[in-house]
């Protein structure tokens, strides 16, 4: 038994700092001692959900022990995790569809308890904790020169915007793309886009700052939305402007609004791709003449993708120096002020927030 200082909220709004305790690695299982861990929307989202649990998917660390069947990793290795940890033999994972596994792996609720009772582990990481016991599946060896706050967003604000281009759109090279929100997805999804030959990047926020560091991450344009313009229907005039009077190929959403959900539609042209990329999961309504004509929408869960192939593409590209990673980690916190740290990622702070785990 450990004992580990963990990032907790009970499920009714509060996040405190505490001790808890887990068990050793068994059969197909990886004990990391974590080193950093991002701060994302749907950590927020967690503390509304009536769950106590500890907070945090996005994480990097290194190897303490392995259980039997565990040959990728040992003790030493420098890691980042995912969270898509697919079993490999699903109805979807034989389709290529990791992130839709219908039978993920990982610890047993009863492995990790606080005051003696199981606890939850957010996305079965549970990353902002000083160890954590995961599947093999979520973990990834890091054999690049990064360091663990740059590696740990990898895990999920890099891997959705990622993928929500380039494996979900499949935006195509001299095309034109809108990405509305220039937040930790938002900012990957214009890096995505850039790599991918888009000969226009168009970002949308009510957020200047936010703008800016769009441009600095490869935005060709920036539209400054107004706070009342409802859908964005008034942005998505300029977009139009913009673009021949047509509206771009290619938009995507990332800011996590349910209003917004419908916005991308309003921005792309006939037969263009509109992506919901954010993870919305609340009630919507829909105008459906958005969809006029031949419009294409979709809503990739975790862009689409396939941690063993796409990890190691990001971190080539990484390395090759076409993706930023460090930059986008604006300030790091020690694990005792995630509070601010949530505080500063609403407030739009930061282009990333990560917690340092000592």
């Amino acid at each position: 038994m450990l004992q580990c200082k963990a990032v907790l909220t009970d499920g009714r709004g509060k996040v405190f700092v505490d001790i808890v305790e887990i068990d050793p690695p068994q059969a197909d299982e990886v004990l990391v001692q974590m080193r950093a861990a991002g701060v994302c929307h749907t950590d927020h989202k967690y503390m509304f959900r009536d769950i106590p649990r500890i907070l945090g998917h996005e994480g990097a660390g290194i190897v303490v022990d392995v259980g039997p069947g565990v040959t990728h990793v040992k003790p030493g290795d420098r890691v980042l995790l995912n969270w898509a940890t697919n079993c490999g033999e699903c109805f979807q994972c034989q389709r290529g569809n990791h992130s839709l596994c219908e039978s993920r792996r990982h610890p047993p609720l009863h492995r990790t308890r606080y005051k003696g009772t199981g606890i939850e582990r957010a996305f079965f990481l549970g990353a902002m904790c000083s160890h954590t016991v995961v599947a093999k599946q979520a973990v990834n060896k890091l054999e690049v020169d990064i360091s663990f706050p740059a590696a740990c967003i990898v895990g999920c604000a890099v891997m959705t915007g990622y993928g929500s281009v380039v494996n979900a759109a499949k935006v195509q090279p001299g095309s034109s793309v809108v990405v509305i929100g220039a937040g930790g997805v938002g900012l990957n999804i214009i890096q995505a886009a850039r790599v991918a030959g888009a000969a226009r990047v168009i970002a949308v926020d009510i957020n200047g700052h936010k703008l800016e560091l769009a441009q600095q991450f490869g935005a060709t344009d920036v539209v400054l939305a107004a706070r009342n313009d409802r859908g964005l229907l008034q942005a998505a005039e300029q977009i139009k402007a913009m673009t021949a009077g047509r509206g771009a190929d290619y938009a995507f959403e990332a800011t996590s609004v349910p209003a917004l959900g419908a916005a991308p539609l309003a921005m792309v042209r006939n037969a263009g791709v509109a992506v919901q990329a954010s993870g919305i999961e609340e009630e919507i309504t829909i105008n459906m003449r958005l969809f006029e004509w031949d419009k294409v929408y979709i809503n990739p869960r975790y862009g689409m993708c396939r941690p063993s192939v796409d990890v190691p593409q990001i971190l080539d590209l990484y390395v090759q120096g076409m993706l930023k990673l460090e930059e986008l980690v604006t300030r790091t916190y020690p694990l005792d002020d995630a509070s601010q740290a949530i505080d500063d990622m609403l407030a739009g702070v930061n282009a990333k927030g990560v917690l340092v785990i000592a």
